[in-house]
């Protein structure tokens, strides 16, 4: 029982802090003048989720955030979006960290980038041409550049945050 408790605090922790972080970069205005470039600072939680925790918390909480922060912060088109972006980005995420030798900031590159590639395919769809492609390019680069400084950010985070789920052993009456 102890156990499970701790692991759902330890999950709703977690959630709660990407949709805080959601919150955060949604009061950042844009520097780049590329519309729709975001650092996708939430992405650090989700990560973290995925290294600590598993593919399936990682889901759920990537999905509570995507859907709350969209429904707090955003627009419908915004969730479409977010959806698609978080998908394609997660699913790679977690091929890359389970088969392969790669460090968590490639890793996170790499969802960076899927994640833009995701969203652009779910663009491309709703405004039904692929005209959107050429915009592409500015979004691997931004996806890029986001990836490391997430990728350096869940790397501390996961390295310094020690989730003990297990049980406590009690000391039995007389032992010391």
């Amino acid at each position: 029982m102890r156990n499970s408790t701790r692991r759902l605090t330890a999950l709703a922790l977690t959630t709660s802090f990407a949709l805080i972080l959601s919150f955060i970069e949604s009061r950042i205005p844009t520097f780049v003048p590329i519309p729709g470039v975001k650092v996708g600072l939430a992405n650090i939680a989700v990560i973290f989720a995925l290294y600590k925790f598993g593919i399936w918390e990682a889901v759920a909480i990537s999905g509570v955030r995507v859907i709350l922060s969209s429904m707090l912060f955003g627009t419908p088109v915004s969730l479409i979006y977010s959806i698609t972006g978080a998908a394609v980005s997660l699913a790679v995420m977690f091929i890359l960290k389970k088969c392969t030798p790669l460090s968590t900031v490639t890793v996170s590159v790499a969802g960076g980038v899927m994640h833009n590639v995701g969203q652009i395919g779910a663009a491309s769809v709703i405004l039904g041409t692929n005209v959107i492609i050429y915009y592409l390019p500015f979004l691997i680069l931004s996806g890029v550049l986001a990836g490391i400084a997430v990728g350096v950010a869940s790397a501390v985070l996961i390295s310094k945050v020690n989730l003990d789920l297990g049980y406590v052993k009690r000391k039995k009456d007389g032992q010391s």
